[in-house]
């Protein structure tokens, strides 16, 4: 980014502080304005990464054709409407059809579309979506638990909610026993981490 816009984003920063009451000049807050543009610049930062190059970076030509599952990958975005953070964890399972991913891509897929702002449902969607015409496996599941701080820092303040949403394709959507077999992986407990 040019210095002309780092500066525009810095005097944003400069006007909002002063518009809920704080001296932009205080002591303290001197070096929030750059502080918060490069935050901004990292946690936006799926807007300038694709989901569908990073998976077909790694996709392998394999025989397996049972559920490859990764639980609790953990998440932070920023819901659209109130700029607050989104908190939570995603499961994401496929069936592959002759060609499997290299496990890090899919939590780099959660993150690019987490670094963007967001409400869940779009991003359940995003990710199942980017998965599916990527890899093209028998089917894709995702299921997301977040909590929203919009909800829990103002407006109706009820801490701890979580909010669940899934985005099921092919199999998983068809076949009740695949489903099923999911929705019990992602509920049972962890135990042993490794």
């Amino acid at each position: 980014m040019s210095d002309e816009k780092n500066l525009e984003f810095e005097n944003a920063v400069k006007s909002m502080m002063f518009y809920v009451g704080e001296d932009p000049t205080r002591e303290g807050l001197l070096k929030t304005p750059e502080r918060v543009r490069k935050a901004h610049k990292f946690i936006f930062g799926g807007y300038k990464e694709n989901a569908q190059e990073i998976l077909e970076s790694a996709m392998f030509t394999s025989s397996n054709d049972e559920m490859v599952l990764l639980k609790d990958i953990e998440f932070y975005s920023t819901c659209e409407h109130h700029l607050l953070p989104i908190i939570g964890r995603v499961h994401v399972a496929y069936i592959p059809d002759g060609k499997v991913v290299g496990l890090s891509k899919i939590p780099r897929v959660v993150d690019v579309f987490a670094r963007r702002m967001q409400i869940q449902e779009q991003l359940t969607e995003q990710i199942a979506d980017a998965i599916m015409d990527s890899i093209k496996p028998k089917g894709v599941a995702v299921v997301v638990q977040a909590r929203h701080m919009c909800m829990e820092m103002r407006g109706v303040e009820k801490i701890n909610s979580t909010t669940t949403s899934s985005a099921l394709r092919g199999l998983f959507k068809k076949d009740e026993k695949t489903r099923s077999e999911f929705f019990s992986l992602i509920n049972s407990p962890t135990g042993t981490r490794y």
